[in-house]
């Protein structure tokens, strides 16, 4: 009995990706030592992308990879990707605002932020040669990176694969293009709207692909994948309790940077509830047809997800004074010196070792509390 093809997906979300290296910490520590990477398709977006990509090099020794892949988070600083743009911080969130404007108008791009030192990082540690080595030895068939084209608007994956008979698509806003994964690739995909400017490929602009994802699981199934383990980093699996009334704290006006976190949270929210309801109605479908009838493109698909038990927020606020001078002055201008209100935000922005640990933390703990489902799905169970 084949076991299908696997897909590993790793959604966005900035520093929130370190949850993620918990995760499959925990996923390494239950194969046996040197064995190569259990999954046959790699789909990133964001931070996920970076992730994705790292695992692709290292493909032939899944625990050497994560383990390189764990130092790397471990040890990061927000330094390490990225600097406050070139303009300097005014007085008030309105002038260094309207100083980007005037900045826009005369060719620079408009982000609070640049990201050339996370470019470096991606120099330092990834050689994506490695990628075509991996393909052409068949230790992973497909790496997918998903990236929002500003000029289309579209939903775009960008794959390499040793797959001859995957082709690209176009399904609306949905697009497929086959073509080697870059450096490029991955600031695009990473590219947080407003915070970090677009990247460029093939004469388009490209930004983070968590904006227009709309279903997480869509570049898996279109590149084969029947078994697909999804590792999100939003809050909107955890159960609320939206009758209760609101305290004095949540009926202030909001600030900027609340709107701001907010709207991140709308972006990168995955919607993996509802890709495996599709996924769920779909498999009790072909269940009533016989196997022999059934059509060649369909065919049941398993699923596992992982995703935080704790709330990304409530960690971040905790590690608030971790954050650069320069950022906290940004916040504190922001929100009217109500920096707590800047948890939601901050938590795509704190690549500093502490928030990092206690989310790799977070991470290796949920997953070994699903350690026999882990196991049984790789089983193919």
């Amino acid at each position: 009995m084949t076991l299908g093809k696997s897909a590993l997906l790793l959604s966005g979300g900035g520093a929130r990706g370190a949850y993620q290296v918990g995760v499959l910490s925990a996923l390494s520590t239950m194969m046996p030592k040197g064995s190569p990477i259990p999954f046959q398709v790699l789909c990133g977006t964001s931070a996920g992308a970076l992730n994705a990509a790292f695992l692709a090099t290292q493909a032939s020794n899944f625990n050497k990879g994560v383990k390189q892949l764990s130092f790397i988070w471990r040890h990061l600083t927000p330094d390490q990707i990225y600097e406050v743009s070139r303009w300097p911080l005014a007085s008030s969130i309105t002038k260094t605002l309207a100083a980007a404007f005037l900045r826009q108008g005369h060719g620079t791009s408009l982000s609070l932020m640049t990201n050339a030192p996370l470019a470096l990082l991606l120099r330092r540690y990834l050689d994506l040669d490695k990628v075509s080595i991996a393909l052409n030895q068949r230790l992973i068939e497909t790496l997918a990176i998903t990236a929002i084209n500003y000029s289309a608007g579209s939903s775009t994956t960008f794959f390499q694969t040793s797959n001859s008979t995957l082709a690209g698509w176009a399904q609306g806003r949905k697009v497929g293009v086959r073509e080697p994964i870059t450096i490029e690739h991955l600031l695009a995909s990473s590219a947080i709207p407003g915070i970090f400017p677009p990247e460029r490929i093939n004469d388009q602009y490209f930004g983070d692909g968590a904006v227009r994802l709309g279903s997480a699981i869509r570049p898996a199934i279109n590149l084969g994948a029947e078994r697909l383990m999804l590792i999100g980093v939003s809050d909107n699996r955890q159960a609320k309790d939206w009758s209760q009334a609101p305290t004095a704290q949540n009926t202030q006006e909001p600030s900027i940077v609340q709107v701001l976190g907010q709207l991140l949270n709308s972006a990168f929210i995955d919607t993996i509830d509802q890709d495996i309801a599709h996924i769920e109605e779909l498999n009790q479908l072909l269940s009533l047809i016989p196997e022999e009838q059934r059509p060649a493109d369909l065919a049941h698909r398993k699923t596992l997800v992982i995703s935080p038990s704790m709330g990304l927020n409530v960690i971040a606020r905790e590690h608030l004074h971790t954050l650069p001078k320069s950022i906290a002055r940004l916040l504190r201008t922001a929100t009217g010196n109500r920096t707590e209100n800047a948890s939601s935000a901050a938590s795509y922005l704190l690549f500093t070792p502490e928030y990092c640990q206690a989310l790799m933390e977070l991470g290796y703990k949920d997953a070994m509390w699903q350690k026999d489902r882990i196991l049984a799905f790789l089983a193919g169970e």
